[in-house]
């Protein structure tokens, strides 16, 4: 018998990057993903996801009402964006904040989407003018305990989002890190891999973005970034921050965006 995850993709505060990056998923395509049985016998049944829905007002909320009424404690919560503070951002008749503890108390498990929702990314960037929280934080706030995985990213790649949809459907709950992070994406660090380790070894550091070297010394995150974008790249393989010439930013760290904390790591040393 076919086991069905009925799935609401709920957007908080966002700019909807996360969303047109999965969109963007070559294999499986979101095709497959949205109609196909990504495992034979399991998939997920896509119920809400205002960036490509076509019906939307109030037919388009009913369907967030009917789900939480008929398929309590069975469906999939994927959160992407963060979770602005009182007075900013409704959804309908409420909040986003009311949105999200609703959703959260009956679904089976969350996923935060993105660094945005993961943890506070740019949203909460200083001085955080619409006091915004990550996912975790909010609902930790509100004492609800459910599983979470979080697939950060500013934005997240596809390959992350589609394969822990995979390892969920296989396997159930993926191995996490301490930042519940899946370790099959994010186990090692970026600098472990980048092409440009041999230059910072030898220690020669680019002075210039045009430059040879390591680019450490103009800013790069690679050696306390754990992502596998050094041998995974982007846009279906064709290229990566570093491979561009531009320092890995940080992105899927919780310090993002406010980089001057990432230097306080104890983990890694130059």
């Amino acid at each position: 018998m076919a086991k069905e995850f009925p799935t609401i993709w709920f957007q908080a505060a966002a700019c909807s990057g996360c969303a047109v990056s999965v969109l963007n998923s070559l294999s499986p395509n979101i095709k497959n993903i949205l109609l196909d049985e990504l495992i034979p016998n399991k998939h997920i049944n896509l119920l809400f996801i205002p960036t490509i829905m076509s019906v939307s007002g109030k037919p388009a909320l009913d369907i967030i009402v009917d789900t939480k009424k008929t398929k309590k404690g069975e469906y999939i919560l994927i959160v992407e964006g963060s979770v602005s503070g009182d007075g900013y951002g409704e959804v309908g008749d409420k909040s986003i904040k009311e949105n999200i503890e609703e959703l959260a108390k009956d679904a089976f498990m969350v996923i935060c989407l993105g660094t945005c929702s993961c943890f506070g990314g740019i949203p909460k960037g200083k001085p955080n003018p619409t006091k915004v929280l990550s996912t975790k934080e909010f609902l930790d706030e509100k004492g609800i305990k459910i599983p979470i995985v979080n697939i950060p990213g500013c934005p997240v790649h596809p390959d992350w989002f589609v394969g822990t949809i995979a390892n969920i459907l296989l396997f159930g709950m993926p191995e996490l890190d301490e930042l519940l992070r899946p370790k099959l994406f994010y186990n090692k660090l970026i600098h472990e891999n980048c092409e440009r380790r041999a230059y910072f070894d030898k220690g020669k550091f680019a002075k210039n973005f045009s430059d040879e070297g390591c680019l450490f010394e103009l800013g790069c995150k690679g050696p306390y970034t754990h992502a596998d974008c050094s041998i995974r790249s982007w846009n279906s393989g064709v290229n990566w921050c570093i491979q561009n010439n531009s320092p890995c930013i940080g992105c899927v760290e919780p310090e993002f965006p406010d980089l001057e904390a990432i230097y306080k790591k104890t983990y890694w040393k130059k």
